[in-house]
């Protein structure tokens, strides 16, 4: 499968999963919500390992980054996200979290020594800027709250939380944890520290069984969990964190193209400008990349074509 693929699964999927999520607002609490979705997830994962014969085996150094990466881009930034959009617009949430393309990039340059590339940061510039002339309605209104400061804090923390996640996934690659297998137990550790959350603020553990909240359910955990979070190491693995953060900026374009199939949103001149701008900085991230499709068999990706040395890095981990 060719990165281009790898890159249109997950905006793809996790375009459309804003609006799965609206259908279990309300029912159950979010952070409950959460933990079954990726229960869901790490079972079906896990059980594929065993059924495929992949070894769901690794080190005490592995599991404490697997464990590390679960806190931070799932429990963390999933449960913040939910926390930010009770205070602020949706909008607002969509544009601060797709700061994310800058941050990657900064943390791969501090954490590994990647080069910054000046085409990478033109592209978050006219991605982010994009997000933004989508969302210019719902970004003129979110300056009548007074709680605005704290749920933009909270959008940072969570972009900030997913970018440290990406780095912890990119040593993991590099110390040679395979994907699947790995998803499968950082999904485990996400979900265990989300319902430790659920029990810590007292949260009801309730389930609605009726057929919206259960498909919703079903739908994130197999398409937006198992599904897309496999495509996305998967191209993260092959061109590295920064490129991979770029569908921050296509997510949610994609979710107000859905949204006017089912959702009868109404386009303006500079909601167009907008889809024009973050295609344009995609395009230019997409660019930046060596190559587009999978390396030959016995050719080594770009991303592991030049070994990295950060802190992260054991002994084993390191290049000989």
């Amino acid at each position: 499968m060719n990165n281009t693929v790898l890159f249109l699964v997950p905006a793809l999927i996790w375009g459309s999963t804003w609006h799965a999520i609206t259908w279990q607002l309300g029912a159950v609490a979010e952070v409950v919500s959460v933990t079954y979705r990726f229960a869901a997830a790490s079972l079906i994962l896990a059980l594929g390992c065993v059924a495929t014969g992949r070894s769901l085996r690794f080190s005490p150094r592995d599991h404490a980054f697997l464990a590390g990466l679960g806190l931070l881009m799932i429990c963390v930034n999933y449960n913040f996200i939910y926390w930010a959009e009770r205070i602020v617009v949706s909008g607002l949430v969509a544009v601060v979290y797709s700061t994310i393309v800058f941050m990657t990039p900064i943390g791969m340059r501090i954490v590994f020594g990647v080069p910054l590339q000046p085409q990478l940061f033109v592209a978050a510039t006219l991605g982010v800027s994009g997000v933004a002339l989508l969302f210019l309605p719902e970004l003129e209104q979110a300056g009548r709250g007074g709680s605005m400061a704290f749920g933009i804090a909270l959008v940072l923390a969570a972009a900030a939380a997913c970018a440290a996640g990406n780095l912890i996934a990119v040593r993991n690659h590099d110390a040679g944890v395979p994907t699947i297998p790995g998803t499968a137990w950082t999904m485990i550790y996400g979900t265990l520290f989300a319902a430790a959350v659920a029990f810590a603020n007292g949260s009801p553990w309730t389930f609605d069984a009726r057929p919206p909240y259960v498909l919703s359910v079903a739908y994130l955990a197999v398409c937006g969990s198992v599904i897309a979070f496999v495509a996305y190491f998967t191209l993260l693995k092959r061109v590295g964190a920064g490129p991979s953060s770029y569908i921050a900026i296509a997510t949610p374009v994609i979710a107000l193209l859905l949204s006017t199939i089912f959702e009868g949103y109404r386009w303006t001149w500079i909601a167009v400008l907008g889809v024009v701008l973050a295609v344009l900085g995609n395009w230019l991230a997409l660019r930046a990349i060596p190559r587009l499709t999978a390396p030959p068999r016995g050719e080594p990706s770009p991303a592991a074509a030049s070994p990295r040395r950060s802190a992260f890095s054991s002994r084993r981990d390191r290049p000989r």
